[in-house]
């Protein structure tokens, strides 16, 4: 895929990895829409990356004003690239998680890529140009941890999603791969429960895995991509 000009929508972009493919693309020349929340944070990422960088201060689970944006924005163009990054997670045992908590993971991890995926297929579907979605799952979307059943239910089903979608949408030239990762460096692992060690994965290092993917030869197709790190037990190697 030719990355220069190219119109991308990333979800989740205001900070960890979501703002380092944010990074990457408009070094290649895309055009991005960075969608988030808080406006700050975004605001503040536009500083560093220029007018290529476009904030979208937006909640995904919002279904109602997703499509709004989606229907004012690209009126008369049409994003090649969606990565949906935005998720959040709580771990605890399950008669001790917060079933508001349950709810909320429910409606961004698994309703907001929903919310989001569905009228961006629309435009591409009827543009017909090679694009490429790329969901961001988790290795506990593929494997479990104890006292992880919330996200764990999000994450298999973003795998469910993917490989559901890929099928839908190869013959209209829709790439669709599941990236699920290990144990990143960001803040998410910060109520997580997960030790943090020195060989978790770097944000950057992924959003540059990213970009080879959109760059994969057209007839290429990686419907699914497991990335962890080489050696969470012994953090000094």
């Amino acid at each position: 895929m030719q990355l220069q000009n190219s119109i991308a929508i990333i979800t989740g972009a205001s900070k960890g990895l979501g703002a380092e493919i944010s990074a990457a693309l408009v070094q290649e020349g895309a055009i991005v829409y960075g969608i988030a929340r808080g406006r700050e944070n975004l605001e503040k990422l536009q500083v560093q990356l220029g007018s290529n960088f476009i904030p979208v201060p937006l909640d995904i689970s919002d279904r109602q004003a997703v499509n709004n944006w989606v229907s004012d924005a690209f009126d008369t163009k049409t994003p090649q690239i969606l990565i949906n990054n935005a998720g959040i997670g709580a771990f605890a045992r399950i008669d001790e998680m917060d079933a508001e908590l349950w709810d909320q993971m429910l409606k961004v991890n698994l309703s907001g890529v929903y919310n989001i995926t569905a009228p961006i297929v629309s435009k591409m579907r009827t543009d017909n140009k090679l694009s490429y979605i790329i969901n961001i799952g988790s290795i506990l979307g593929v494997t479990t941890r104890s006292e992880g059943a919330a996200y764990s239910v999000t994450k298999y089903g973003i795998q469910g999603f993917s490989e559901s979608l890929m099928k839908e949408l190869r013959g209209d030239r829709i790439k669709v791969t599941c990236l699920n990762t290990g144990s990143i460096e960001t803040d998410f692992f910060e109520n997580s429960g997960i030790q943090y060690h020195a060989n978790m994965l770097q944000p950057k290092a992924l959003a540059e895995t990213i970009i080879f993917l959109l760059k994969t030869p057209d007839n290429f197709l990686i419907d699914e991509l497991r990335i962890r790190p080489l050696d969470s037990r012994n953090p000094n190697k």
